[in-house]
């Protein structure tokens, strides 16, 4: 699982149909942590899960994904790197992850 690092474990809420946005800060190395353990779920095939503290989300996904990259380079710079994942075709319980 790609877990958000942000405290204790304990039972966790499946979601797997409706809306949900979620934002937190990071330090870097706990994203880089997160991206890793993303990436190794989805070299081993089509399903990802993505949890916090409170919630997982587990996804099947198709290909194509599709990368956006945004780069701001004027007063404070910022750079922007958004996956998004469409869920496979005919599966009951898909729900975009970021």
């Amino acid at each position: 699982m790609a877990e958000i690092p942000n405290g204790e474990t304990k039972t966790r809420r499946v979601i797997t149909d409706g809306n949900i946005e979620w934002k937190t800060h990071m330090n870097r190395e706990q994203v880089a942590d997160f991206l890793i353990a993303l990436g190794e779920q989805m070299k081993k095939g089509d399903d990802i899960t993505v949890t916090t503290r409170d919630w997982e989300i587990p996804f099947k996904f198709r290909e194509p994904i599709e990368v956006e990259i945004e780069f701001e380079g004027y007063g404070e710079k910022e750079l922007e790197i958004e996956i998004e994942f469409k869920g496979k075709v005919g599966d009951g319980d898909s729900l975009q992850v970021s």
